[in-house]
């Protein structure tokens, strides 16, 4: 039986983020693959809101917020209230996560170089069609997909 996209999807995201797990644990870290957009984009901005970190890491404001939160408990983050009114939230790495982050980085090169090797391996690299499928559902998103679909099977009486 053909697995659906959903299922190829998950399965391949456990494939991959398994390994990188794998690494970060071989290397010494107790640290969750989940937590890299973040600190890549920490790395390069030293502080950020929640919604910046959203824009920098491309992934979403209700992702990013779930993170940090998991992040700070481990003690990786700071996160403190900014503007007038106190509901901005500024982020920013603590000094465990400053330590980290030579640490992460090799982690992240060796990782870069797994995924030039797998996209090599593929008759059309991964990373490029990811991006080209990301692009195309900016434009017509997945939802509005389905709903076309489920019209054209209807009945008409």
């Amino acid at each position: 039986m053909k697995q659906g996209l959903g299922t190829q999807l998950r399965h391949l995201i456990e494939l991959l983020d398994g390994a990188v797990q794998q690494a970060y644990t071989d290397a010494g870290l107790d640290y969750r693959p989940r937590y890299t957009p973040v600190m890549r984009a920490l790395a390069q901005q030293r502080s950020a809101t929640i919604g910046q970190l959203a824009e920098l890491s491309g992934i979403t404001q209700p992702a990013v917020t779930q993170t940090v939160a998991l992040m700070k408990k481990e003690g990786l983050l700071l996160v403190e209230a900014s503007g007038a009114d106190g509901r901005q939230r500024v982020v920013r790495l603590s000094s465990h996560g400053e330590a980290l982050l030579p640490r992460l980085q090799e982690c992240w090169q060796a990782t870069k170089r797994a995924a030039d090797s797998l996209d090599a391996d593929l008759d059309s690299p991964l990373s490029e069609c990811l991006a080209q499928a990301i692009a195309v559902l900016e434009q017509r998103s997945f939802g509005d997909r389905i709903r076309a679909a489920n019209n054209k099977t209807k009945p008409t009486l």
